[in-house]
């Protein structure tokens, strides 16, 4: 699929609608849209690549399909799930905050939709940097909180309170939300992130764009106040500095 295009973007969003019902359709179509888009910035054959937060590996083996040497780190067993990437030694349950690797041994540090979900993000980001070589490319997405999917699977209601939202989802649903704010769900926003990473001395901010929107990706990301509503899922891509 182009990137930008439409035909991406309602393709990945119908997806997105039927995530419940069949994730593994979901997460393949995901896992071969971000590997496009790593691949726009730098190649992945023969690259070495570590993704962060990947739970079930669908990243890692779509990373591995196209000839890198992939390797999954989750801090998580339950989101390992059944369906392990090529062999245990290729996946390693390991908190983001202190991963179990040299300086500089990645030529790819990925991470989908996992900023979000920690509740130091600067850490986690500089855990990213120090494990990616000079040179080497850092790909970050995640949801931020006041976009119309901030409170995931009880969006759009979280506009109205997080605690309100949960309870709203959970007596619709009749079992209990998988994320509670303040736990494993933070409100991090666009503009503070964007912020930090241009005050960052270890790595260049190259990219900075909606990672699903079709219409001047990169120029929703300037607007003040506008961004943190219509950029739905920030993608930053950065360089490691010398």
């Amino acid at each position: 699929m182009k990137d930008p295009s439409f035909r991406r973007s309602l393709t990945l969003f119908r997806a997105f609608m039927s995530e419940q019902e069949d994730p593994a359709s979901v997460y393949t179509l995901l896992a071969r849209d971000a590997a496009d888009q790593v691949e726009r910035y730098a190649p992945l054959n023969g690259k070495v690549v570590v993704d962060i937060g990947g739970g079930n590996g669908y990243f890692t083996r779509e990373f591995r399909r196209r000839g890198a040497q992939s390797y999954l780190f989750e801090p998580d067993p339950g989101e390992l799930g059944d369906r392990q990437p090529q062999g245990p030694r290729d996946t390693v349950v390991a908190d983001g905050y202190l991963l179990p690797l040299a300086d500089g041994v990645a030529d790819v540090a990925f991470s989908s939709n996992v900023l979000e979900h920690v509740a130091d993000p600067h850490t986690f980001l500089s855990e990213m940097a120090r494990v990616t070589r000079p040179g080497g490319l850092i790909y970050v997405s995640f949801t931020n909180w006041y976009s119309p999917w901030g409170g995931h699977e009880w969006a759009p209601w979280h506009y109205a309170g997080a605690e309100r939202a949960r309870a709203r989802y959970e007596r619709r649903t009749g079992h209990p939300a998988k994320h509670r704010l303040g736990e494993n769900l933070f409100r991090i926003g666009v503009g503070p992130t964007l912020r930090h990473v241009r005050g960052r001395t270890d790595v260049d901010l190259v990219s900075a764009r909606s990672r699903y929107w079709p219409v001047l990706p990169e120029l929703v990301t300037r607007v003040p106040g506008l961004r943190e509503f219509a950029t739905w899922n920030l993608l930053l891509i950065l360089r490691r500095c010398s």
